[in-house]
């Protein structure tokens, strides 16, 4: 099967086309900072951008991913956009444990592709799906919106 991860072809191995993507992603591909959680796409933790828009890998099958742009965590790396929210994570101390934060920073991403300036209130609602056991969501919205004001000067 060939898919187009972090802009880089590449042929896997499936036994099963309903395997779903997060364990293609992880096992085969090692990419391991997409992240699993409920398995049932509820709590954010595998977030990844399929053609652009934020998914859940844990539901996506790798079939359904074929053919179709994958980026995880890794391939935001290098973004500016990355860049200022991983600097306002740490000014904000948005973060204690950490497992949530790369959907977090996936989801974040998509929201500012889409908004490079949200409110708060749309922060907050955008990454309402992201589910957080620390609690730091407050403190992610202020990274957020740090991060989408250091954008606008840039």
């Amino acid at each position: 099967m060939q898919l187009l991860v972090n802009g880089e072809a590449r042929t896997v191995e499936v036994d099963d086309p309903r395997t779903p993507l997060i364990y293609v992603l992880r096992d085969v591909l090692e990419l391991r900072g997409t992240k699993i959680s409920c398995g049932r796409g509820e709590c954010g933790a595998c977030a990844i951008l399929l053609d652009g828009v934020e998914a859940r890998a844990c539901i996506v099958t790798a079939a359904d991913a074929a053919g179709r742009r994958i980026t995880t965590i890794e391939g935001l790396l290098e973004r500016d956009t990355t860049r200022r929210l991983r600097d306002a994570v740490a000014v904000e101390q948005a973060t204690q444990c950490g497992y949530c934060l790369p959907g977090i920073v996936v989801g974040a991403t998509a929201l500012l592709a889409r908004d490079p300036d949200p409110s708060a209130d749309t922060v907050a609602a955008a990454l309402a799906p992201h589910l957080c056991r620390c609690g730091t969501y407050g403190r992610v919205v202020r990274a957020v919106r740090r991060a989408a004001v250091a954008g606008t000067k840039a």
